[in-house]
């Protein structure tokens, strides 16, 4: 009999291995702080700064004592992180280094045959050649050490050696030593990652059980899809290859969703059902998310569970935008309750509050009040801005339905 799980249940119990069910001021020093990348398996980084930049926001949405100079020592000094691909750029720990070797290799065949074409037939391999050589020679650089006129290219605006750059780094050879501002500094990879990581070599069997496995401990419950898509690391094939041959061991679960749509027919791993039935109840506070935390990153997951549509209208022409540029999904407890655009003005020493639009049937009540204002005093340290500046017509009323339902279809 296929096990039904209800809304609230998978809500929080994703939550939980979100590591947002937790007191907001627990520790999170170095030691804790390497734990919730390897919970989370590896966080986005992004380079818009409108309050902070992505990777910083999601991390301090999970322990207010998140600083930033401990994330640096871990990528930087201690080696324990690293920054690769995913679906993005984002921090990975060092200990999955092993594993990232099988994405080089598929990197290497796919990234070449596309950025040669794209950057020259005749030239691609020999910039690949000479840029390795200088970093072997000179060490540790950035794009802008190399010559290289920039061409208008139309697609990436990137010089030769940049382009080689990213290459070598996209498929292994190279790896990020340190930034500068928010500018990587290359180096070979074998001065960077320690050798404790990046020596273990595991088989293309091992590698695939453990990102399929590492998808359930990260999602709890998931689809096919959703399992391939979670590191962006294995194809739709390799993942039904793997469900086929571990069938007895999977459950099917019917997980309810948020609008009460059809049911997902999803699946999870032995002892999970139980774990979503003991899943904590997260604090009743309000907390900022960034729009790149992982408990968004898959938008339809995140409509299922939380009935929130939400897509970053960065790209979106300005007149075509429903909310702004870059706004920022706001739970309470176990629901999403609205969405802030919000800019750290570093000139004025403010957080700037624009507007706050609460999602539809959520009642912008005194309590919902406090509760958002004492989020932004604590999202005003976190940026380190003196004051909140409230604009004059900051509440609105929510986005109508109908006008959600067109936004989707858009």
């Amino acid at each position: 009999m296929m096990i039904e799980i209800s809304n609230r249940q998978a809500r929080r119990h994703f939550m939980s291995l979100q590591g947002l069910c937790g007191a907001p001021h627990r520790a999170m020093r170095k030691p804790e702080l390497a734990t919730a990348i390897r919970d989370l398996g590896f966080v986005q980084v992004d380079s818009i700064n409108t309050v902070e930049r992505a990777h910083h926001h999601i991390l301090f949405a999970r322990s207010q004592t998140y600083r930033q100079r401990d994330l640096k020592t871990l990528i930087e000094k201690d080696g324990d992180l690293f920054e690769n691909w995913t679906h993005d750029a984002s921090i990975i720990p060092s200990a999955f280094f092993p594993y990232w070797r099988h994405r080089f290799a598929r990197e290497k065949k796919r990234l070449h045959l596309r950025w040669k074409d794209h950057f020259g037939k005749e030239g691609f391999d020999g910039d690949l050649d000479r840029v390795l050589d200088r970093i072997a020679k000179d060490g540790p650089m950035m794009s802008r050490d190399f010559d290289g006129e920039k061409p208008s290219t139309g697609w990436w605006d990137w010089h030769p050696s940049k382009a080689a750059l990213e290459y070598l780094w996209r498929t292994g050879d190279l790896a990020i030593a340190r930034r500068e501002g928010f500018q990587k500094v290359y180096d070979l990879t074998e001065r960077v990652i320690p050798d404790c990581h990046r020596k273990p070599a595991v088989d293309h069997e091992a590698f695939v059980d453990w990102a399929c496995r590492g998808a359930f401990a990260r999602l709890g419950i998931a689809t096919r899809g959703e399992i391939a898509a979670f590191w962006a690391l294995l194809t739709p094939q390799e993942v039904d290859e793997w469900i086929a041959a571990h069938r007895r061991e999977l459950v099917t679960v019917r997980v309810e969703t948020a609008d009460g749509s059809k049911p997902r027919v999803s699946l999870a791993l032995p002892g999970t059902v139980e774990a979503v039935a003991a899943a904590p109840e997260p604090p009743d506070r309000m907390r900022i998310l960034s729009p790149f935390d992982p408990l968004l990153r898959d938008r339809n997951r995140a409509h299922r569970l939380f009935n929130f549509f939400y897509r970053i209208e960065v790209f979106v022409p300005e007149a075509k935008r429903q909310y702004g540029y870059y706004v920022f999904p706001v739970m309470r407890g176990d629901a999403i309750v609205g969405r802030i655009d919000m800019k750290a003005l570093r000139d004025e020493d403010v957080l700037e509050i624009r507007a706050f639009w609460p999602e539809p049937g959520v009642r912008l009540s005194k309590l919902l009040l406090s509760k958002l204002e004492a989020e932004l005093e604590r999202v005003r340290r976190f940026s380190g801005v003196a004051g909140v500046k409230f604009l004059d017509g900051w509440l609105r009323g929510p986005l109508r339905p109908a006008a959600l339902a067109a936004q989707a279809a858009s």
